[in-house]
């Protein structure tokens, strides 16, 4: 598939996956994926999971995640990880503000654009996720919703941070449920995120910028969200947590 932006799939493990679990799934992707070029892969373990999943990824094409770290690097902060954490297992990516961190830990846009800040400090480089829900997608404040989200959690970041980072668009009523955006729906979204970001920043930059989707994405979905215009990747849930399904994603989106 010839794409502007290199695609990037990332599987966003969530709570699964006990360290010999996750050696085990880690183990089969970096076998069936070896060839695959075309395609940026991410795995994003839990925390508990970094350490030796960092060493089955080693000198592979496959690169390392964390699902969240907080916007300050050391202290008293209880429960927390720090990017200089992350970066000891040679951690590259974080996934910050997704909808399950908004909806359950109470995360502001201002705390994602913090932890992002955060991030870009230390060389990560952030997924920073935005998305509506069903209800306020049904009363037609989709991109209401989302263009706030945007502009909350990138605040502060210049242009060649935001080039540093990845935009998400998961539609939170999509996650996990089954459902899934058409891939009009998605690249209608897309399209309207990256005309915000021409807007706050400039075309040049928002052009560079990667878009993933993310919502029920599954290797029979993948290749017709893929070929959309302004759809640069995934962020996959439940599907990234079995070799074959993962591995057919990326291999689906090239």
């Amino acid at each position: 598939m010839d794409k502007e932006r290199k695609l990037i799939i990332a599987g966003n493990w969530k709570m699964n996956k006990t360290v010999a679990e996750a050696i085990d799934l880690v183990t089969g992707l970096k076998r069936d994926l070896v060839a695959v070029k075309e395609v940026d892969i991410v795995v994003c373990p839990p925390f508990t999971a970094l350490s030796e999943v960092s060493k089955v990824v080693l000198d592979s094409n496959i690169r390392l995640g964390a699902q969240n770290m907080s916007e300050h690097q050391s202290g008293a902060f209880t429960g927390e990880i720090g990017a200089g954490m992350l970066k000891e297992f040679s951690v590259r990516y974080v996934i910050l503000g997704h909808s399950e961190r908004r909806q359950f830990n109470g995360e502001t846009d201002a705390m994602v654009a913090a932890k992002a800040i955060a991030a870009l400090a230390a060389s990560l480089k952030p997924i920073i996720c935005v998305g509506e829900l069903l209800a306020e997608r049904e009363a037609g404040r989709t991109e209401a919703v989302v263009g706030t989200q945007l502009e909350g959690s990138l605040k502060g970041l210049t242009k060649s941070q935001l080039e540093e980072s990845i935009i998400a668009y998961e539609p939170v009523w999509a996650i996990g449920t089954g459902k899934v955006a058409t891939p009009q729906q998605a690249q209608e979204v897309h399209a309207f995120i990256r005309n915000r970001l021409v807007a706050m920043y400039d075309e040049g930059t928002a052009r560079r910028v990667r878009i993933q989707y993310g919502g029920s994405v599954k290797a029979s979905n993948a290749r017709e969200l893929m070929s959309q215009a302004d759809v640069d990747g995934a962020l996959v849930g439940g599907a990234s947590l079995e070799v074959r399904g993962f591995s057919d994603i990326v291999k689906n989106s090239i």
